[in-house]
C-alpha cells in the first residue's frame, strides 16, 4: 500500500476527518500523484460557478442611487481594488503557501492531519484558498436546506469532491483570479458578503482603504463568521478581537509585518462601526416608489418564469435599475403634502405624478412614513399604488369619475353648451334604464341620488361639470350609456385598486370604485396627452452584472379622439376659475382637473393635469375610510367640519404643480375645435344671469367649504331613500355634489 493509501486508512480507522486529505500538490514533488489519483479517482472535475449574489442598485432618473435590493449584501470588486495588506492578511492566516502549491497543499494538509490526530478531533483545517472557494460556490448555489447541509457536511466524500473541483479551478484560473473570487464570495459576518461589503459594514471604508488592524480583523472573521459576528454583542466582539490578534501574530511570524507593527496594531481598538446596510424600501428616502419598482419586477414574467426566479433576479442579479423618479418633482410633492397633512394625523394623504405621453411615474409621496410601527403611525403597505404594487384596497374616487362620463358625452357628439334641466334628486326611470356591460338591468327606481341644498335647473356640460352636480351626471350617464362610460374609463387604464372587477352600477359616475393615485393620475395624464394613453412606467433601463443594458420604452396607444380630449380639457380647466377649485386657485399655466368627495365624507380627491404633468391626490383614513370619516377632524393643525376635494387634496395638487413645474416651459392646451364642440346642439338655453348669491352664474359650491373652513356641525345629507338591488352595498355610496 502506498503512503497516501496508508494515510487515508489510518485517518478512517481513527475516526478522524482529515481536513484537506494528504494528497500531494498537482505537479509537485513528493508522492507519486498518478498513483494516488488511481487509488481514489482523484481527477479534476468541472465546477458549475453561478455568479455570487450581488446587490441590485435602483437609481432615479438622474442616476442617483435611491434603493438597494439583495439577498446577500455583496459588492464585487477587482483584486486591484483591495488593499495589499488585506490580501497579505488573508493569505497569512488561511493559506500562506497559496502561490506555491496547486489545488492541494501537501505540507499544510500533513500538518493539519498530525494535529487533528493528536487532538482526537478536528482542531485545524488545512483547506487551501481554492478549496474554500469551491465550498463557498457549492454553498451559494444550493437551493434547498438539504443541499446546503451537504455542502458543509464533515464527510470524506464531500472533501474528495471538493478536491476534484479545486483541481479543475486551478487549471481554469490564475492564482490572482482565484484569490479575487474567494475574497468576493467569502462571508465575513454581520450580513456582509465579500471584502468590499465587509469593509463598509465593519469600518465604513472601501476595501482599498483598509488599514493593518482592519484587514487583520476581516481576515480573522472568515474562519467562523457567526461566532465572531460583531453585530451580535460583546462576547462576539471579544472573540473577533482575539482572532484579529492571532492573525497579526501570524503575519509577524511569517515576516509580513514587524513585531512592532503587530504590537501597535493589537493595541488598537476593534473599531467596529456597524455601518447601516443600504437597501430595502423601508430604509430608503422613497419607499412607495421603491415598492412599486420591486413589484414591477416580481410580477412581470419577462424577468423570470416563476416568482422565485424573479425574486432571485432582483435580489441576486447585481442589476442597476434606472427609473423614472424625478427627485425635484418628488421633493415638490413631499413638501406640499407636509404643508397640509401631518404624519401624526389620522387621515393620510397620497399623491402620484405622471408624465403625459409616456406614463412615466415622476413621484410617489404620502404623509405617512412607511414602516411597521403603530406607535409612530407608520403604514406597511403602498398608500400610492394598487395592490399589485404593494398597495391595499384604495379609496373611493368620488366625482373624479365624472370626467369619464364627460368624455363619453363628448365622444357621442354632444357640444360644450348642450344641456338639460335636472332636479334636486335623481331616480332611475326603471330597472332597465341602466345596463351594465353584460347587458344586465341595474337601474334602481327606488334609490334617489340627491344634490346638496338642491341645485335644480338648467345644466350644460360646462356648468354641470364645474358645479359637479350629481343629478346632472346621473342623467348624462343614463343618456350616453353606462357601459360606454365604463369602456372609456377602462381605455384609460382604470381598474380597482384591490384587483377585483369594477362595480358597474349606475352610480359609477359618482366614483363608487376604490382607486389608487397612480391609476387615477395616469388616466388623467392621457387626457393631457390629447388622448394618448401609456401604461404606468417606473423602469427605463436595466443593466446586468456584465454591463448588458436593456432599455424599456413607453407602451402607448391612442385611447381617445384627440379633439375629444381637447374639449374635455377645456371644460375641466373651468374647474379652477368657475368651479370647485376656484377658491384654491390655479397654477399660473394651462391646467385642468376635477375634485372628488365621497358620500359621507369618507374620502376626498383631486386629479388634474397640464400637457407636461398630471397628478392625483387622495385623502382618507388608513384605519378604514368608512369608519373614520373626514368629519370634525383636525388635519395639518387645522380643524375641518367636513373635508371636500377642494379643501386639502386640491391645494396639495396646486402647491405640488407650481413647484414641480417651476423650471418647465409651459405647454398650452390645444384649443377646442369650436366648429365641432362649440355652442349647443339639439337644444340651447341661456344660463341665468349672475346674481349676488351666485356671481359665477352657476350653482357653485360654497367657497368656504373649498377653503377647508366650513363651520363644524352635522354633515349635509347625501342620498335619500333605501338602496335597492341595483345599488352598491356598504362602503360604496355616492359622491357629494360640492366635490
Amino acid at each position: 500500500m502506498s503512503k497516501i493509501g496508508r494515510l487515508v486508512a489510518v485517518g478512517a480507522a481513527a475516526g478522524v476527518l482529515v481536513a484537506g486529505i494528504a494528497f500531494p500538490a498537482v505537479g509537485g514533488a513528493g508522492f507519486g500523484f498518478m498513483a494516488a489519483a488511481n487509488e481514489v479517482n482523484l481527477k479534476p472535475e468541472d465546477l458549475t460557478e453561478p455568479p455570487p449574489a450581488e446587490v441590485t442598485i435602483v437609481q432615479d432618473v438622474r442616476g442617483n442611487e435611491i434603493a438597494r435590493f439583495y439577498e446577500e449584501y455583496r459588492e464585487v470588486v477587482g483584486l486591484h481594488e483591495m488593499a495589499d495588506v488585506m490580501k497579505t492578511a488573508i493569505l497569512s492566516i488561511e493559506d500562506y503557501r497559496f502561490y506555491e502549491h496547486g489545488a492541494i497543499d501537501l505540507e499544510g494538509t500533513l500538518r493539519a492531519f498530525a494535529r487533528n490526530l493528536s487532538a482526537g478531533g478536528v482542531s485545524e483545517g488545512g483547506s487551501t484558498i481554492t478549496q474554500q472557494y469551491v465550498k463557498q460556490v457549492l454553498l451559494n448555489s444550493a437551493d434547498t436546506t438539504q443541499e446546503k447541509n451537504k455542502a458543509l457536511e464533515a464527510s470524506y466524500a464531500r472533501k474528495l469532491s471538493e478536491l476534484r473541483h479545486a483541481m479543475a479551478i486551478e487549471q481554469k484560473y490564475t492564482k490572482d483570479q482565484i484569490l479575487e473570487k474567494y475574497l468576493n464570495i467569502a462571508y465575513f459576518g454581520a450580513s456582509a458578503y465579500g471584502v468590499e461589503a465587509a469593509a463598509k459594514r465593519f469600518f465604513g471604508v472601501k476595501a482599498n482603504e483598509l488599514t493593518l488592524p482592519q484587514a487583520a480583523t476581516l481576515a480573522g472573521a472568515v474562519q467562523d463568521p457567526n461566532a465572531t459576528d460583531p453585530n451580535l454583542g460583546r462576547k462576539h466582539r471579544e472573540r473577533l478581537l482575539k482572532r484579529r490578534n492571532v492573525v497579526l501574530d501570524r503575519m509577524a511570524e511569517l515576516g509580513e509585518i514587524t513585531p512592532a507593527q503587530a504590537t501597535a496594531a493589537k493595541a488598537a481598538k476593534l473599531g467596529y462601526k456597524g455601518t447601516k446596510l443600504p437597501g430595502g424600501c423601508e430604509a430608503g428616502r422613497y419607499p412607495y416608489f421603491c415598492m412599486y419598482v420591486r413589484n414591477e419586477i416580481l410580477n412581470n414574467a419577462d424577468f423570470g418564469a416563476t416568482s422565485q426566479a424573479r425574486l432571485e433576479f432582483l435580489n441576486r442579479g447585481g442589476l442597476t435599475i434606472r427609473t423614472t423618479l424625478d427627485p425635484g418633482m418628488q421633493a415638490a410633492a413631499d413638501k406640499a403634502i407636509r404643508k397640509w397633512v401631518r404624519r401624526s394625523d389620522g387621515p393620510a394623504a397620497a399623491e402620484a405624478l405622471v408624465q403625459p405621453g409616456t406614463g412615466a411615474i415622476k413621484a410617489m409621496a404620502a404623509s405617512r412614513v412607511f414602516g411597521r410601527s403603530k406607535a409612530k403611525n407608520e403604514v406597511s403597505y403602498n398608500l400610492v399604488a394598487d395592490a399589485a404594487h404593494g398597495g391595499a384596497v384604495g379609496l373611493q374616487a368620488g366625482s373624479t369619475f365624472k370626467t369619464f362620463t364627460l368624455l363619453n358625452a363628448l365622444n357621442k357628439g354632444m357640444k360644450l353648451d348642450d344641456g338639460f334641466n335636472v332636479g334636486a334628486g335623481f331616480r332611475a326611470a326603471g330597472y332597465s334604464s341602466f345596463k351594465n356591460c353584460q347587458g344586465g338591468n341595474i337601474g334602481d327606481p327606488t334609490h334617489t341620488v340627491t344634490n346638496d341644498e338642491g341645485t335644480p335647473g338648467w345644466k350644460t356640460l360646462r356648468t354641470g361639470t364645474w358645479g359637479s352636480v350629481n343629478t346632472f351626471f346621473m342623467t348624462l350617464e343614463q343618456r350616453v350609456g353606462l357601459c360606454d362610460t365604463i369602456k372609456i374609463a377602462k381605455s384609460l387604464g382604470i381598474h380597482r385598486s384591490d384587483g377585483l372587477k369594477l362595480q358597474e352600477y349606475e352610480t359609477f359616475t359618482l366614483g363608487i370604485n376604490e382607486m389608487d393615485p397612480v391609476t387615477v393620475a395616469n388616466a388623467y395624464a392621457a387626457i393631457g396627452a390629447r388622448g394618448r394613453y401609456c401604461e404606468p412606467m417606473a423602469i427605463t433601463r436595466i443593466t446586468d452584472r456584465d454591463g448588458k443594458a436593456t432599455t424599456y420604452r413607453p407602451e402607448c396607444r391612442q385611447a381617445l379622439d384627440p379633439q375629444v380630449a381637447d374639449a374635455a380639457a377645456d371644460v375641466l380647466s373651468g374647474v379652477f376659475t368657475k368651479g370647485t377649485m376656484r377658491a384654491a386657485g390655479g397654477i399660473g399655466r394651462d391646467a385642468a382637473g376635477k375634485t372628488g368627495t365621497t358620500d359621507g365624507y369618507a374620502s376626498a380627491w383631486f386629479a388634474g393635469f397640464t400637457p407636461d404633468l398630471a397628478g392625483a391626490v387622495s385623502l382618507g383614513d388608513p384605519r378604514g375610510s368608512q369608519e373614520h370619516k373626514l368629519i370634525g377632524v383636525t388635519i395639518g393643525g387645522r380643524y375641518y367640519g367636513s373635508v371636500f376635494g377642494g379643501s386639502i387634496p386640491g391645494p396639495i395638487w396646486r402647491d405640488t404643480m407650481i413647484a414641480a413645474l417651476r423650471n418647465v416651459e409651459p405647454t398650452p392646451f390645444t384649443p377646442v375645435d369650436k366648429e365641432r364642440f362649440g355652442g349647443c346642439g339639439e337644444s340651447c338655453r341661456p344660463a341665468p344671469p349672475p346674481s349676488a348669491d351666485d356671481p359665477a352664474g352657476e350653482d357653485a359650491p360654497d367657497a368656504d367649504a373649498d377653503r377647508g373652513t366650513t363651520t363644524p356641525g352635522t354633515p349635509r345629507p347625501g342620498t335619500t331613500g333605501t338602496p335597492g338591488p341595483g345599488t352598491p352595498g356598504p362602503g360604496t355610496t355616492d359622491a357629494k355634489p360640492e366635490d
